[in-house]
């Protein structure tokens, strides 16, 4: 077996020293929110955005004279990519069942999916206005039912967004708010005096956003961890060093610390993809950002089989997975962890950010290992419940239940057992007793 770098990103020591520098920032900030509400938040949109309107929420009347600024072209763009994503995420929510069995006579077991009630949906835009982003999460969140959904962005060149803003608003949003960062974050989910507080917090982010989610997770959920992006492309010779190169540039411009990764199993091919990004930086126009993360946190990783490749894969569960192979489907079946997998040459990590209908808001720092992205599912809770519609599996499931409870020494526990199969089952049973076992239909 042999795994070789040909690149290596920062060490594991000096991005941990980044995150411990995060950590300190949200931190204090948040506690400023909390203690100071407005007053915090608007001081803190004038800080990082210089931005302070008279009122952060935006009114009907601002909201359709920023959609009017839209061309016809652009505003049916964002209507179709929303038509793509509500089709799936409805397709999902119709998979979703409620459900309802009796276990034995008189006993039925169910749960219900209820949507969360009330939704903060983040989009980011400070660098990039993401338009996409309200698309994931306002309208899957729409789909799901949530009765309260609110958004809140950061201005974009000092004023809102008309398509983020468009896509918000379109996408079933109830409150729109132009505020970015942890301040927005921070808002949404703890409240201040003119913004309620939500029950969960959906959205990817910058790696101040992601930490936000990460320190108030507990007083309101979150969807999961989303943020800075990653991607990782797993090739071999099917395919060459500019696809390769485009589509590992192509979301390192996200920001400076975006990981981007080529695993192959064909030296080659890795050494043609590098001489492919130095080319290309030379004439992206976002290739300040870009070059940086490459610098930094890119990596090209050469593998001897394809078996390696996977357990590499698996073992980086990188949030976006390009496979371009002679076995796509194979890595399909066998991975394991990571936030989704774009499939074939034909196939892009833009086009399912944007457009073809899959959710982008997914997992990172390997947050792959034990969750999906976020999909329609998140913004429903499963509940269950029970009845007992007859007096025999009252008295007989009460008596299992009677003596399960003594055995672990519970015995307030199990007179709530007892005095229903005293009521139900006409057994004298003392105080503080496991109810005797009886040979009936039910077996109790």
């Amino acid at each position: 077996m042999s795994i070789t770098y040909l690149k290596h990103g920062k060490p594991d020591v000096e991005r941990a020293e980044d995150d411990a520098k995060t950590r300190q920032v949200v931190e204090a900030t948040l506690a400023e929110v909390a203690a100071n509400g407005d007053t915090a938040v608007r001081a803190l949109s004038e800080k990082f955005d210089g931005y302070s309107p008279t009122a952060f929420r935006l009114t009907e009347t601002e909201i359709a004279d920023l959609i009017a600024q839209l061309t016809p072209r652009e505003l049916a763009d964002i209507k179709f990519a929303q038509e793509q994503v509500r089709k799936f995420a409805q397709a999902q929510r119709d998979s979703m069942l409620d459900i309802e069995v009796e276990t034995l006579p008189g006993v039925i077991l169910g749960h219900k999916n209820i949507p969360v009630q009330s939704v903060g949906c983040y989009v980011p835009g400070g660098k990039f206005p993401m338009v996409a982003s309200a698309h994931m999460s306002v309208a899957t969140a729409s789909v799901a039912g949530v009765p309260r959904i609110i958004a809140s962005t950061p201005p974009f060149k000092g004023k809102p967004n008309p398509g983020v803003i468009a896509a918000m608003h379109l996408g079933g949003a109830h409150e729109i708010y132009v505020l970015g960062g942890i301040q927005g974050v921070a808002a949404m989910a703890l409240g201040t005096e003119t913004i309620d507080p939500v029950h969960m917090l959906v959205g990817p982010g910058n790696a101040y956003v992601a930490e936000a989610k990460r320190q108030l997770f507990g007083r309101v959920g979150i969807d999961l961890f989303a943020g800075p992006t990653e991607t990782m492309v797993i090739a071999d010779e099917t395919v060459d060093a500019e696809l390769c190169a485009t589509d590992l540039l192509g979301q390192a411009e996200h920001g400076y610390n975006s990981p981007a990764v080529l695993l192959t199993n064909s030296t080659k091919l890795a050494h043609e993809t590098l001489a492919e990004i130095d080319r290309i930086l030379e004439i992206l126009p976002t290739a300040e950002t870009a070059r940086a993360s490459w610098r930094d946190y890119g990596e090209v990783i050469v593998c001897d089989s394809y078996d390696e490749m996977l357990m590499m894969a698996d073992d980086i569960a990188s949030e976006h997975v390009q496979v371009m192979t002679d076995r796509d489907d194979w890595f399909l079946e066998h991975m394991t962890c990571y936030g989704a997998l774009f499939l074939g040459a034909r196939t892009n990590v833009a086009n399912g950010d944007k457009v073809i209908g899959t959710n982008h808001t997914l997992p990172t720092k390997k947050a792959g290992r034990y969750t999906g992205g976020l999909w329609v599912g998140k913004f429903l809770k499963t509940h269950s419940y029970q009845k007992i519609t007859t007096d025999e599996a009252a008295a007989s499931i009460g008596a299992y239940g009677s003596r399960l409870c003594m055995l672990e020494g519970f015995v307030g526990h199990a007179e709530q057992c007892n005095v229903r199969v005293r009521r139900y089952g006409g057994q004298n049973i003392p105080y503080g007793a496991a109810a005797p076992h009886r040979d009936d239909n039910m077996g109790g």
